[in-house]
């Protein structure tokens, strides 16, 4: 019976080829979208999957008290570790990671050559014990345990070594710390939140056994022991931080998140050094999406199918005459949807395979092809195969196999409003879907375009920031700050802490007197030009000064309008009056706001100042536009030729700052890709009701044109049908655009508004698609000769 079957649907594809050809590109479309998504969602679903003790790991938390905006931080102080260990009976071990320079780059010095490694990290020797990180030279019991010792990954080993052996080598860190390397690991996996491809033993190093409770910038993760409640866990970390600290200091507490959870559940949280933050909401939309148009497909497949019940009644009708059953010919038309699923699946395949690499430029990913012939996977395609046939053909089934034989006799085929109402409530929900698609790309892109396009406060094009973490003594930085402004192309240079779009040093402002409460501020150590290199908008007063003696302990100050206006000051006002930002600072200087973090967040304080507190990483170098290879390749001749002991590393501070919305700009260039697929997709399906109605009306059609009417006026008449579920999809698809879109823009501070027109140019792409769509049905139907359409079968 099944054999027979198989045969009855190829020679029914074979004998409609349009039709099996429509099904088959809708469903093969439907699939390769869905089997895509589903790589990139279990890749970052994946993560930290391969840490043999991941259940039991857990990273530490900081979340803030309502001085700070109740924030939660990925970082805690250097002491969190230590104590955890000693006095939370529950944890088992703890280490901590400090990315160099609280994430800026290092420069190395290996065998008289220069190098940055921005993936270099302090740890704790128990690291590698809690994630069991597998070295395959040296032994991983002891490679951390002396001061000055590193590890290095097999990448790095080949980049920085070649085939030399590595192990009992040494590295200039920064030109002041030299470290024996004792050991190679394996490369943390692309799907690994552990991203270093340098390991540092903390021991030896300023914060080994430090036992501060604040400088919250250590991201700390604990081993939990067998079987211990969470729960129980961290009211013990609780007891923890009131032994050790006053409750009046306490302007934080702490929390636990699983390791599994470190992915995707992190994007909002701060001072996060890895380089690898997934979203679990993108992850959310991405697989919504996939179901919907999974959704699409199967229902296309139903209204092709349907719309050929002309044709395939006259089939059921002998076949139940010749003794057939109901039940046999549900399994007939269920053999024909999976024999054409079978067939989409083997295309979608095919056509992940082709255009996987296009994906991964898309997602910025490095899903590989090996992930096809993951077991998992291989059940997936399966489950969406079955899944696909049983609700695919469930109503084409059904609906077919109730033709009874004497309908074979009648004039037409005449069948319920029910059947009709439902196959245009399925057309009515694609379109419904398809416009609130359209809507949500126009609003993704045009808050893009304002991120893009948003006067920041400062002036980010035309500025380079080089790295100098690793020049000593001010003469050399001096000299070469000198010898950048001797070239024609630089107007402007600053050594500075940080830059706008990187976490600096977070302090509290306060009130001189009695000002208890005080204000979250960002501090930036940076010189007189900083006002010229990032072209601030000064208010009042002056820049720093541009010549301040090392033995003068005076901390001048120049804050932004945020800050002025907690203090209840104006611009003018404020100027020689003195604040206190950990130390007292003389206001010397007042900046109009600007946006030194993401759009996400609104305006904080900010304060530039001269202490010696921290050191100075960068340099910001402003230059002309024009010629920018000749501007960089002078920079970098200027650099290597005062500091030859260094890598001339730098970035453009406009692409730092386009980085920061990277996610954002991938959620809408697939979210443009997929909705123009989606579109497609559900094109196909108003094919296919286009095709049943003008069968279902062929005879109306031949009257009206004997009558007289034109292939214009007929023409019309079906199209304003469509015209009115459109309409009516709008309806309904215009709300739910509306309401998670909304949804959406609330996690930035600064967003646009929807328009009005938003939702009218939608309205007539989505109607224009339609009516496109039908009118090859529509004219089709109008030109056909009225003999045939009224002939009596």
């Amino acid at each position: 019976m099944f054999k027979n079957n198989l045969k009855v649907a190829w020679r029914n594809l074979k004998s409609n080829k349009l039709f099996s050809g429509i099904n088959i590109i809708g469903l093969s479309m439907g699939l390769t979208i869905v089997m895509l998504l589903f790589l990139f969602i279990s890749h970052e679903r994946s993560f930290d999957s391969m840490f043999p003790k991941k259940d039991r790991i857990q990273r530490v938390l900081l979340k803030t008290d309502g001085d700070f905006g109740f924030e939660i931080w990925a970082t805690v102080p250097p002491v969190t570790a230590l104590a955890m260990k000693e006095e939370v009976t529950n944890v088992e071990s703890a280490t901590r990671l400090l990315k160099h320079n609280f994430g800026r780059p290092a420069s190395l010095r290996i065998n008289n050559q220069n190098f940055t490694e921005d993936l270099f990290y302090w740890v704790d020797k128990e690291l590698l014990t809690i994630f069991d990180v597998e070295l395959v030279k040296g032994d991983a019991a002891t490679a951390l345990d002396r001061p000055g010792t590193v590890i290095l990954s097999e990448t790095a080993a080949q980049t920085y070594f070649n085939q030399e052996n590595p192990v009992g080598q040494t590295i200039m860190v920064d030109n002041e710390r030299e470290l024996e390397v004792t050991g190679v690991y394996k490369d943390f996996p692309e799907n690994s939140t552990l991203d270093a491809e340098i390991m540092a033993s903390s021991n030896g190093y300023w914060f080994y056994d430090r036992k501060s409770w604040s400088n919250a910038s250590f991201e700390t993760y604990c081993l939990l022991k067998e079987n211990v409640s969470i729960d129980a866990t961290q009211t013990q970390i609780d007891q923890m931080l009131d032994a050790n600290l006053a409750k009046e200091n306490q302007w934080y507490s702490f929390g636990l998140q699983p390791l599994g959870k470190v992915h995707l559940y992190s994007a909002s949280y701060g001072n996060s050094y890895t380089s690898r933050i997934g979203d679990i909401n993108e992850v959310r939309n991405l697989t919504y999406l996939a179901i919907l148009i999974l959704l699409i497909a199967c229902v296309n497949y139903m209204n092709l199918t349907t719309a050929r019940s002309q044709k395939r009644s006259k089939e059921v009708g002998i076949s139940k005459t010749l003794g057939a059953s109901s039940e046999s010919l549900v399994g007939r038309f269920y053999v024909e949807t999976g024999l054409i699923t079978a067939i989409s699946i083997v295309l979608g395949v095919a056509l992940t395979l082709l255009l996987l690499p296009s994906f991964n430029a898309l997602t910025n990913q490095h899903l590989t092809l090996d992930l096809l012939l993951n077991p998992s996977f291989v059940l997936a395609a399966l489950g969406v195969w079955l899944v696909t046939t049983l609700f695919s053909g469930l109503y084409p089934s059904m609906y077919l196999s109730r033709f009874m034989p004497k309908e074979i006799l009648s004039p037409s085929l005449k069948r319920g409003k029910g059947n009709v109402v439902i196959r245009k409530g399925l057309v009515v929900m694609q379109f419904a879907a398809s416009t609130a698609l359209i809507v949500g790309v126009m609003v993704i892109y045009q808050q893009t375009q304002y991120i893009q396009n948003k006067n920041l406060g400062f002036a980010a094009d035309n500025v380079m920031a080089v790295s100098i973490g690793g020049l000593r003594g001010e003469e050399n930085k001096d000299a070469l700050v000198q010898e950048f402004k001797n070239l024609s192309e630089v107007t402007a240079v600053s050594m500075v802490q940080g830059y706008p779009g990187m976490d600096v040093s977070g302090r509290t402002l306060k009130r001189k007197g009695t000002d208890e409460q005080g204000l979250n501020i960002q501090t930036n150590v940076t010189d007189a030009s900083i006002v010229d290199a990032l072209k601030l908008h000064l208010l009042a007063g002056s820049s720093l000064p541009k010549f301040k003696n090392e033995k003068d302990t005076l901390v001048e100050v120049v804050l932004n309008k945020k800050a002025i206006d907690y203090l209840g000051f104006s611009p003018e006002e404020a100027i020689g009056k003195e604040v206190y930002i950990g130390v007292p600072n003389t206001i010397v200087g007042v900046v109009d706001d600007f946006n030194y973090e993401s759009l996400h967040q609104p305006i904080g304080a900010y304060a530039f100042h001269n202490s010696q507190s921290e050191g100075k990483s960068f340099m910001l170098v402003r230059f002309k536009s024009g010629n920018l290879g000749h501007t960089v390749a002078g920079l970098k001749s200027t650099f290597t030729r005062i500091v030859p002991n260094l890598d001339f590393n730098y970035s453009f501070l406009d692409q730092n700052i386009a980085r920061m919305y990277a996610r954002e700009k991938r959620a809408g260039q697939i979210s443009i890709v997929f909705c123009l697929l989606a579109i497609f997709v559900a094109a196909l399906g108003l094919f296919g009701l286009a095709a049943y109605t003008a069968e279902q009306r062929r005879k109306e059609i031949g009257i009206r044109k004997v009558l007289g009417a034109s292939v214009g006026k007929i023409s019309q008449m079906l199209s304003m049908d469509f015209a009115k579920l459109v309409l009516i999809a709008l309806l309904i698809g215009f709300p739910l655009a509306y309401f998670s879109m909304e949804n959406w823009l609330e996690g930035f501070a600064y967003r646009i508004d929807i328009q009005w027109w938003v939702f009218l140019l939608a309205g007539t792409i989505a109607l224009g698609i339609a009516l496109l769509t039908v009118s090859f049905q529509s004219i089709r139907a109008a030109l056909t000769n009225p003999v045939k359409s009224l002939r009596t079968e």
